[in-house]
């Protein structure tokens, strides 16, 4: 039987609520996690207030720098089982969440392990906000394989690597990930794409029978928030594929999902585009692409200007 450390790093103490939430829901696992880190900012007034609300079989970790990258890294030096799995601290873990990603760690070929995450709207989903822009909110989207199979790389809210392999490769990278206000997400792929390059033969495997649910504040259902995230999701590319000599296995997946909303997603709106919804979905799926592409290009005129 396989068992985890479970990181969850915050920031801040207004997500008190859902932390608690999320401690919850890890300690009615099926499988039961040896360890769950809480990992803090370098705030005493911060570690103060959470050590009064938490429970106190959790561990307590303090980053040693600012940055979801930092407070992944200080999780990971700071655990002691095998495995390490990761959740938000805004996303609530199914039951059998635990025992469904250990499953797939027979293989001693597998190096990591992540699984579906589904929204849980706030405020409702937004009619006009397509699924297959659910990755603007840190969920599944549609696009994504439905059945377990090798990807290239988990989503953060939901994954799991072995210990020993992010140690070997060198953990995650603090300059492609989330920073404050900057809405960077290329500490997953990165460091996927660095175990590939320096493991033979591993393998990643995206299992969605492994659950977590995502909160989504209402903050995020905005144009505003939609050209953000997307234009920095542009700029994390350009800063991995900067960074790497291999760019087919960097762009990878986006390639592929840009074919599929090319030749599925945009299509079927414009087969049905006398409907509102599916015109302004239209609209949504072309306006995110544009805020990518224009990300991308800035990230590359700017490593090009260096």
């Amino acid at each position: 039987m396989s068992y985890f450390s479970v990181v969850i790093s915050t920031y801040t103490k207004d997500r008190l609520s859902y932390v608690l939430d999320c401690i919850d829901s890890l300690q009615n696992q099926s499988l039961q996690p040896k360890e769950v880190l809480l990992v803090l900012d370098s705030d005493v007034d911060l570690i103060t207030f959470y050590k009064a609300h938490v429970p106190s079989d959790v561990k307590f970790i303090v980053s040693n720098g600012i940055g979801l990258s930092n407070a992944r890294n200080a999780g990971i030096k700071n655990s002691n089982e095998d495995l390490i799995a990761f959740i938000d601290d805004d996303a609530i873990a199914d039951e059998k969440w635990l025992e469904n990603l250990a499953k797939n760690y027979g293989n001693p070929d597998i190096v990591g392990v992540g699984g579906l995450i589904k929204p849980l709207w706030e405020s409702g989903q937004p009619k006009w906000f397509p699924e297959e822009l659910n990755w603007l909110v840190g969920c599944s989207y549609k696009g994504l394989p439905e059945h377990k199979t090798y990807v290239r790389n988990p989503i953060g809210c939901n994954m799991s690597f072995r210990k020993k392999v992010l140690e070997e490769v060198g953990y995650f990278r603090s300059d492609v990930g989330r920073f404050g206000k900057k809405l960077l997400a290329g500490e997953e792929p990165e460091i996927s794409m660095r175990i590939f390059e320096k493991i033979p033969n591993s393998r990643i495997i995206y299992d969605p029978s492994a659950v977590v649910y995502h909160r989504i504040n209402k903050s995020r259902t905005n144009f505003k928030y939609l050209w953000k995230r997307s234009f920095f999701e542009g700029i994390s590319k350009a800063l991995i594929t900067n960074s790497r000599k291999k760019t087919s296995l960097s762009l990878s997946n986006e390639n592929r999902y840009l074919r599929y909303l090319l030749k599925t997603a945009i299509p079927s709106r414009l087969r049905s585009i006398y409907k509102f919804d599916s015109f302004r979905q239209l609209l949504v799926l072309l306006f995110s692409i544009m805020a990518v592409f224009v990300g991308f290009v800035f990230g590359k005129l700017g490593a090009a200007g260096k």
